[in-house]
């Protein structure tokens, strides 16, 4: 059997080329979607997430605001920014980038995010909307990054048996409430699992799907997949490589050169469901745009 390598970067290229074709529509009634990105403190990684977001935007033609603020910054400030982005008519879609430091309450932070302009879709409202399979309602952005890398490698989820490993809301959970709706690109049969979760390799080896997000370099091996599945891996880890030029490589939750050669299809880390993210936020951030205007 050859397996099948999902390309996520030129899926996502044409995620933003269907981005492109609403952003002309909405130019020519003088409307510009705009994205704000909040980031407090001095993350390398969550710097390098900010700074491809930005640079989308500016290449889709997109207004951008970024707002790089102090390691300090409390939390009164952070949420006075937050309602000043909601009111700025130029403001579409807000997000803040994650994690904060520890002395910020994220909690709040999403609560405080109008939920018409919450394009990572972790706002109260907008995971109830999801929930209850409400059309306008954000959906975060990697799971429905996933969603579109099934769809688009013609991997049909009606009827199928999806397990996810991982039940955090960003990936796991939104994922499972995403593929279990009754509707088109859906209508799967879902297990959300975890650590924790007695006998993992016998509830995994049951997927017709099988997505990881548990956040732990590798932890999928060749037992946890049985022949044929579909393999979806959201991990993203550093691990030290004294071979490699930065001294580390990138891998995801999948030991992938085990795991591969009994896929039917497989997505690879780097190149996989990391180009989506950025893809559905852009794609989110124009909904929003269009939702507005009514």
């Amino acid at each position: 059997m050859e397996t099948k390598i999902i390309d996520g970067r030129q899926i996502a290229a044409a995620v933003l080329d269907d981005v492109c074709v609403d952003l002309d529509k909405l130019s020519k009634v003088g409307v510009q979607p705009g994205l704000a990105v909040v980031l407090v403190g001095h993350d390398p990684a969550s710097q390098a997430y900010v700074g491809s977001k930005e640079r989308t935007c500016k290449k889709l033609g997109m207004h951008s605001r970024k707002e790089e603020l102090a390691a300090d910054t409390t939390q009164e400030e952070l949420l006075a920014l937050i309602e000043e982005l909601n009111q700025d008519p130029r403001i579409h879609g807000i997000l803040v980038q994650s994690p904060p430091p520890p002395h910020i309450d994220e909690a709040a932070v999403v609560r405080a995010i109008d939920p018409a302009k919450d394009v990572d879709g972790f706002h109260p409202v907008n995971v109830a909307k999801l929930a209850l399979e409400d059309p306008s309602a954000f959906v975060p952005c990697t799971p429905l990054g996933c969603q579109k890398l099934l769809s688009a490698s013609g991997i049909d989820t009606e009827g199928a048996h999806v397990v996810i490993v991982g039940r955090s809301l960003i990936v796991g959970k939104s994922l499972g409430l995403l593929l279990m709706a009754k509707a088109p690109q859906a209508n799967a049969t879902v297990t959300i699992a975890h650590s924790r979760t007695k006998d993992l390799a016998v509830v995994t080896r049951q997927a017709d799907i099988l997505v990881a997000a548990i956040g732990r370099p590798n932890f999928i091996t060749a037992d946890h997949v049985r022949e044929g599945a579909v393999v979806i891996d959201v991990g993203i880890n550093r691990v030290d490589d004294s071979s490699a030029k930065r001294g580390y490589r990138l891998v995801g939750d999948v030991d992938y050169e085990a795991v591969a050669p009994k896929c039917q299809a497989i997505t690879p880390v780097p190149g996989g469901v990391g180009p989506m993210t950025i893809a559905m936020l852009m794609a989110n951030t124009v909904k929003a745009c269009q939702q507005m205007q009514g």
